[in-house]
């Protein structure tokens, strides 16, 4: 497993000797206007479900699920955060070779280390914005059987338009690809962006609550297929009670709640494009750095000057901000960082400290 994953606030408040809740997490992907309104106070009102054991396959999370997204239920499987069928897909799909669409999580790559299968990665580039080249990538998935794609992409924030993955997912029906639309969420009009209808009998979605509801610690997940067969396999290799009882009423209150979830996401998108625009508009005069376009809830930044991104990052720490050094993805360097948006305060302040620490 990698060190270094982003939201790592309890180290660096023991390093401070501060409290937790003391650190400004600028590292961790999840929504700055989360959770939303009233989940908290049903949370506590219902611990109680925690006494005893919740359904065994979760089947109303899925039942909920599947209404709310307009999916077949016999097509989606619940489990513990996407992280859980990230782990399981080398396995259960019989893995030969898998290609990774890089720079990009780190677990799609622990995932075929685990189950000891041959992976390697095609890169998107700097020089284009990290924006995928289609035809590169068709080169190089000629030897494999498994492809991931992150849409869009942690931590380029990069999203290929829907019309161009399904083609290209249609035009290799030998090859399975596995779509992570875990920020999906947070991208304007994003549902009409997702693969979850694409009707591919060999496309696999994952869909996660972690991040746009900001219940990381509640790992909530969703696998979604077009092929009752593709499910099948998958099934095989799931837990009992993969998620948790008070996960489960959670999942349950968020799609009942439809008119209230569905004005959080859009407050939530209409607010984080404000605040790109804002965040990229502060450094419009600095020399040293560049921070690269996002359709997602976090900015890739290149350091152009002599500071690395363990110096900047440190720098920050010792204010309290954490934010993420991408030095230990696959394909970046020391010259990366990467800043997940939070309030409009937080994000001036950020961008004040960064551009001191970069002229």
């Amino acid at each position: 497993m990698i060190k270094g994953h982003g939201g790592n606030i309890y180290e660096l408040a023991r390093r401070l000797g501060c409290a937790a809740s003391d650190i400004i997490d600028m590292s961790s992907n999840v929504n700055p206007l989360g959770p939303p309104p009233g989940l908290a106070d049903f949370l506590r009102e219902n611990i109680n479900t925690v006494t005893a054991l919740p359904e065994v396959e979760a089947e109303s999370v899925i039942q909920a699920f599947a209404e709310k997204y307009e999916l077949d239920p016999d097509l989606v499987l619940a489990g513990n955060g996407t992280t859980q069928f990230i782990y399981n897909i080398p396995y259960a799909l019989g893995t030969r070779k898998a290609c990774i669409l890089g720079p990009t999580y780190s677990d799609y790559a622990d995932a075929c280390i685990m189950h000891r299968v041959e992976h390697f990665c095609s890169m998107t580039h700097q020089q284009l914005e990290f924006q995928p080249d289609l035809s590169q990538l068709e080169r190089d998935i000629k030897t494999a059987d498994t492809v991931f794609i992150c849409n869009p992409n942690n931590p380029t924030g990069v999203l290929i338009p829907a019309n161009d993955l399904s083609a290209f997912c249609k035009s290799h029906p030998e090859t399975t690809f596995i779509i992570d639309e875990s920020y999906l969420p947070f991208v304007i009009r994003g549902e009409e962006q997702s693969m979850s209808h694409c009707g591919l009998s060999n496309v696999i979605v994952l869909n996660s609550m972690s991040k746009i509801f900001r219940v990381p610690g509640l790992r909530i997940g969703f696998l979604i297929a077009s092929d009752k067969k593709m499910i099948e396999k998958f099934r095989r290799y799931m837990l009992p009670w993969s998620v948790n009882s008070l996960a489960q009423a959670a999942v349950i209150y968020l799609m009942e709640q439809k008119a209230e979830t569905d004005a959080f996401i859009e407050k939530t998108r209409n607010f984080l494009e404000i605040e790109r625009n804002r965040f990229s508009e502060a450094f419009k005069h600095a020399s040293g750095i560049k921070l690269f376009p996002s359709a997602a809830s976090f900015m890739l930044a290149g350091l152009l000057k002599d500071q690395t991104s363990d110096e900047i990052c440190r720098a920050l720490a010792e204010d309290k901000i954490l934010i993420r050094n991408c030095s230990n993805f696959k394909g970046l360097s020391e010259r990366f960082v990467r800043i997940s948006l939070k309030t409009a305060d937080v994000n001036h302040l950020m961008a004040e400290k960064m551009k001191d620490m970069l002229n």
